[in-house]
């Protein structure tokens, strides 16, 4: 059988747009020669939508666009994910649900068995789980329908499993002869090697082919990122969709049918590439057309400016510098070299005229005191005052230039520098950002934008992007004389080795001390982290690359008092 796979991005609400672009990929792939076709999870209304589910309003918009799109389907059936009432009360009033549609009309609806709730998911919140499942029978097969999670609970991959059930068992034993996964599985870096694996090791345990249709793009901080696959009975892949682009193809599923090898390209450009389309997603989305980025003249800014200017395009993006006395000139030669290099619109607005002014002001109450944070963060704060009233005037979103390591001992002002409608890298730890800065200067492929950067300069080695000197120069706030990062924080290879301990892998003060850290320095660490937690909670969304992220899916309380111990 010739199966066809729509990996596709969607927008949440946008019923009309997502179902135009769902036919017109239909149609694609059935004059591909599909004979079946799928497309991902939820695709109609948009993943994750959170509450708007508990609007009745919008549920019924999302069935009524499913009933417009089946009039668009011919012979060739689709399988497409939408969300469907829940008729058998009490319980969840909504089943997160698959239905075939064909001929104009719905032929089978298929409801969600497992519903994650944990990291990011919510599901449980909204809806009623599958009570049963079967297996659809088309052209004397017996076809497996499942959606995402219901495939992720393979009692021989996972050495512990969330859920008693497991719905692909429950349909071969049925008799289910070929399996279809329709998800909305987000993505953070090593997440596209562990979904393949398991898919692998499904399609192999059962001895049935298997294919998947992952959604792709971004919706606020979740970042989607295809790979879809269709695996042979024995786990082989024979079709791949691309990484990080929509796409569609047809998987051939005759036991002839050629094994693909399946190559990663290197983690620093999987991390350019996926937060390079969570900027144009959040962008477009929301409807801008511009964004803004404070350039200081440091590494955290100038990849900011060079991942806005691949997903957008050079005349989307203006940087703007604010120096101010502690400004070294280094630090506007360098942000205007980048600002050149990217052939952005670059502006110089001092801050120090006005950081005067507001000095003027507070002397009276001051008086008496010794210079502080303060006064530092007055500077920051002007900066972002600075960048809001540009976005007010001009209508561009401003995009927060905050690193992981920063974020997560609170080295950053509120109202300050995390002014901003995205937090970019703010999932990105400040080693990384040096290894992905050095990759986009090696003149490496720039991600997957709509304008992509043009690299090949007729010269033998393309020119680096970013400054040399932005990379190379201890990293500084520069709101006091001869600041420096390391005056307060431990190494960043320290800072962020202890940071992924505790942050990420939820390791106990003693398992990250076991890693030979000096006590000290970890009850530092984490003594920060817990008193930045009302820092966190103010900040814009940041878009999610790793498996643990500070936003929706790390849920701390602000005002508690808990403190690990030794």
């Amino acid at each position: 059988m010739k199966i066809g796979v729509l990996q596709l991005d969607s927008t949440i609400g946008a019923f009309d747009a997502n179902r135009q672009k769902l036919l017109a990929a239909y149609d694609q792939a059935r004059r591909l020669g599909a004979e079946f076709i799928i497309a991902p999870e939820l695709f109609l209304c948009g993943y994750p939508p959170r509450d708007l589910l508990l609007r009745a309003d919008f549920v019924e918009a999302n069935l009524t666009a499913l009933a417009e799109a089946a009039r668009g389907i011919a012979a060739v059936p689709l399988c497409v994910g939408y969300v469907d009432w829940n008729t058998a009360r009490p319980g969840r009033p909504l089943h997160n649900s698959a239905a075939i549609l064909r001929d104009g009309g719905i032929l089978w609806r298929q409801h969600k068995s497992l519903l994650p709730t944990y990291d990011v998911f919510d599901e449980d919140r909204y809806f009623e789980p599958g009570s049963r499942v079967a297996p659809f029978e088309f052209k004397g097969r017996k076809l497996a329908i499942t959606i995402c999670e219901d495939i992720w609970n393979d009692e021989d991959f996972w050495p512990e499993r969330l859920y008693r059930r497991d719905p692909v068992k429950e349909l071969m034993t049925q008799g289910a002869d070929l399996i279809l996964n329709l998800s909305a599985s987000p993505w953070h870096l090593g997440k596209e090697k562990t979904r393949l694996a398991m898919l692998q090791r499904v399609a192999a345990d059962e001895g049935a082919p298997l294919v998947m249709a992952n959604l792709v793009g971004a919706n606020d901080e979740l970042i989607f990122d295809g790979n879809s696959v269709a695996l042979n009975g024995a786990g082989q892949p024979v079709a791949c969709g691309r990484s990080f682009a929509e796409d569609v193809f047809v998987a051939d599923l005759n036991p002839a049918s050629p094994v693909l090898r399946h190559d990663w390209p290197p983690s620093e450009e999987q991390l350019f590439t996926a937060l390079s389309l969570g900027i144009r997603d959040y962008v477009q989305k929301c409807r801008f057309k511009s964004v803004l980025v404070g350039l200081s003249g440091g590494i955290d800014s100038a990849l900011t400016a060079v991942l806005a200017v691949d997903a957008l395009s050079a005349d989307q993006v203006m940087g703007v510098s604010m120096p101010a006395r502690y400004s070294s000139p280094g630090s506007l030669t360098d942000a205007e070299a980048l600002a050149k290099n990217l052939g952005i619109r670059y502006e110089v607005l001092p801050i120090e005229p006005v950081f005067k002014a507001v000095e003027a002001q507070l002397d009276k109450v001051f008086s008496g005191t010794k210079p502080n944070e303060a006064e530092e963060n007055v500077q920051s704060r002007l900066r972002g005052l600075t960048l809001m009233a540009l976005s007010n005037k001009f209508g561009s979103l401003v995009l927060t230039t905050g690193n992981k390591s920063e974020m997560a001992v609170g080295y950053c002002t509120l109202y300050g520098d995390m002014s901003g409608a995205l937090a970019v890298i703010a999932d990105v730890f400040k080693t990384d950002i040096y290894k992905i800065s050095r990759w986009v200067n090696s003149g490496a492929r720039q991600g997957a934008g709509s304008k992509e950067l043009d690299l090949a300069a007729p010269r033998s080695r393309p020119p680096a992007l970013i400054p040399e000197a932005s990379i190379t120069k201890p990293p500084s706030a520069e709101l006091r004389p001869d600041q420096k990062d390391q005056d307060s924080l431990p190494a960043y290879e320290t800072l962020d080795a202890i940071l992924q301990a505790y942050v990420v892998e939820n390791l106990s003060k003693d398992q990250i001390i076991l890693r030979g850290f000096h006590p000290a320095v970890v009850n530092e660490v984490i003594n920060k982290v817990t008193f930045s937690e009302y820092k966190r909670r103010q900040a814009a969304p940041g878009l999610k690359v790793s498996p643990r992220a500070f936003g929706m899916g790390r849920r701390f309380p602000i005002a508690q008092r808990f403190r690990p111990t030794r």
